[in-house]
């Protein structure tokens, strides 16, 4: 699977969890991709970041992501 694809990918789950879930583990996209290294993942949500299209979310203790501008984010 190619990058653009594994992005499409990690957008699609995330549209299909639209008004269930914002946030989400790192390891539920890990869990999208039993193929693929941890850092290979952790590249593709770092990217999708950098793009703006998903945002970091952090209770203190622990590091989420989720869709930019879905439920409560560091710049809300």
């Amino acid at each position: 699977m190619d990058q653009e694809a594994a992005k499409q990918e990690i957008m699609n789950f995330l549209e299909s969890k639209k008004g269930t879930k914002t946030k989400f583990y790192f390891n539920d996209f890990t869990k999208l991709f039993p193929d693929m290294k941890s850092r290979e993942v952790k590249k593709l949500l770092t990217s999708l970041v950098q793009e703006e299209k998903l945002v970091f979310w952090s209770s203190g203790s622990t590091t989420m992501y989720g869709m930019k501008d879905a439920g409560k984010t560091s710049e809300g």
